[in-house]
């Protein structure tokens, strides 16, 4: 079974499966940025979009599901924002180099490669200046994970991301937070990890 069929097989199970609300991190990660080109990877039922759009961002929003995105669709019209709907998945989507002003992968379900090929996918398609967000659940107790058959070893960390950064890139946050959710699936999950970095626009000098 391709990873599309599978999400599409997990999105129609459910009507809705997401809580339907903006990503917390992104919100306060995001307050300051200047509206620009933001990438939003695995946008899911598209929450994390089509609040970018009406906040004045042009909006890419990718996710390998046409379930999902048939739903973020609809409410991208609901609310009368524009975003443009991408059904692929990271690595197979033709995604200009330096394209975005902000990359945005808020809980992401990308595998590991022995190239890293999904994280240097990330940081390829941040524009110089630009901002990094990526956001995961913290999976510090990864023998529960494993016991809902989960294997956090298979599947692109923050840690993973920030391996990757070099004197390009000035890193503002990495750390372990607190998360609140108004339900939908993972509320569960009490803390997340979050990566915020900045691509230098001069060679990794300090700006």
């Amino acid at each position: 079974m391709s990873e599309a069929t599978e999400w599409d097989a997990r999105y129609s199970e459910h009507d809705r499966v997401w809580s339907g609300d903006p990503n917390g991190a992104l919100v306060r990660e995001t307050a300051d940025e200047q509206p620009g080109r933001v990438l939003d990877v695995g946008c899911g039922e598209g929450a994390d979009a089509v609040w970018l759009a009406r906040r004045g961002w042009a909006v890419t929003a990718l996710d390998v599901s046409r379930v999902a995105l048939d739903r973020a669709a609809a409410h991208a019209a609901e609310a009368d924002v524009d975003v443009t709907w991408i059904s692929s998945g990271l690595l197979e989507a033709d995604l200009p180099e330096g394209g975005f002003d902000l990359v945005s992968a808020q809980y992401p379900a990308l595998r590991i490669t022995p190239g890293a090929d999904a994280e240097r996918a990330l940081l390829s398609a941040v524009a110089p200046g630009g901002t990094l967000l990526v956001v995961h659940h913290d999976m510090g107790d990864g023998a529960a994970a494993l016991e809902s058959g989960f294997d956090p070893a298979d599947w692109v960390k923050p840690s993973d991301v920030a391996a990757l950064l070099d004197g390009d890139w000035r890193i503002d946050v990495n750390e372990v937070r607190e998360r609140s959710i108004n339900g939908g699936e993972g509320a569960h999950h009490t803390h997340d990890v979050v990566l915020r970095a900045h691509r230098l626009t001069d060679g990794g000098a300090p700006g």
